[in-house]
């Protein structure tokens, strides 16, 4: 299951890497693969703090949940493949709301906003995590499979779902339109994340959910009305490549506060 998953996320990203340049959504500012070079090294910190910090406890209290039947779920003694299918979309609305918290609560914006401050947004941008964020999500990673009640199972599952979900919004890849508005409906979609990527605050805070589009509908915070040409993807204060340097992007969020 692991390295069918791995395939499949490499696989994902480099046919959209591809597309990208073949069928590019917005306008490429930077290089293309001087920024894909520059997300992957922060990615490669944020992926080693994940296997340092992240993976050693959710190993634990998932392998925990299944033993002891803790959690919400495990209350209703649900078939198993029912019970997964469940985790995995609360999995899917609890990351909802970590990501609303990371963009309204400042100390979380300091590291969340390394994410935003990509020029351009594609699909490399999708793994550009500060490692200190990935650090402090431990604990609601942690809070999210005792009260749902994940089993090692449904953890990987919701992981690789999530993996290829990522890539593919945060892509820069122009689908047909008419296609997408009916994509959109179900999950999210480049056009939609694009919006949310925008430098305007009020575009900014819309478009939240990472897998299904569901829970933006739910929280009245789906938009789909900004033309593409009209977003500028970033974040104020982060304009030229000068200012998104590997060395910038990892001490930025232990400055103070711009």
């Amino acid at each position: 299951m692991k390295w069918i998953s791995g395939i499949l996320t490499v696989g994902t990203f480099a046919v959209l890497y591809i597309f990208e340049k073949k069928r590019p959504l917005r306008k490429q500012i930077e290089n293309k693969e001087i920024s894909t070079v520059r997300n992957l090294a922060i990615a490669s910190a944020a992926g080693l703090a994940i296997g340092l910090f992240e993976k050693p406890v959710t190993d634990r209290l998932t392998k925990y949940v299944d033993s002891s039947d803790f959690g919400l779920l495990k209350l209703f003694k649900l078939p198993r493949f029912l019970e997964t299918a469940l985790a995995v979309v609360l999995l899917d609305y609890t990351l909802y709301i970590w990501h609303v918290l990371t963009h309204k609560i400042p100390f979380l914006w300091r590291f969340h906003k390394i994410h935003h401050a990509d020029l351009d947004l594609t699909a490399s941008t999708a793994i550009r995590f500060h490692f200190a964020e990935m650090t402090i999500s431990v604990v609601f990673r942690a809070g999210q499979i005792l009260l749902i009640g994940v089993s090692p199972k449904a953890l990987q599952i919701w992981q690789s779902l999530l993996f290829l979900s990522v890539f593919f919004h945060h892509s820069n890849v122009r689908l047909p339109k008419e296609f997408e508005e009916k994509l959109e409906k179900v999950i999210v979609t480049p056009r939609l994340h694009g919006i949310h990527h925008s430098e305007k605050k009020e575009e900014m805070d819309s478009n939240w959910s990472s897998g299904l589009s569901i829970w933006d509908y739910l929280h009245r915070t789906f938009r789909n009305d900004i033309p593409q040409h009209e977003i500028r993807i970033g974040v104020s204060g982060f304009d030229s490549e000068d200012d998104v340097t590997i060395r910038k992007m990892l001490i930025e969020p232990f400055k103070s506060e711009r």
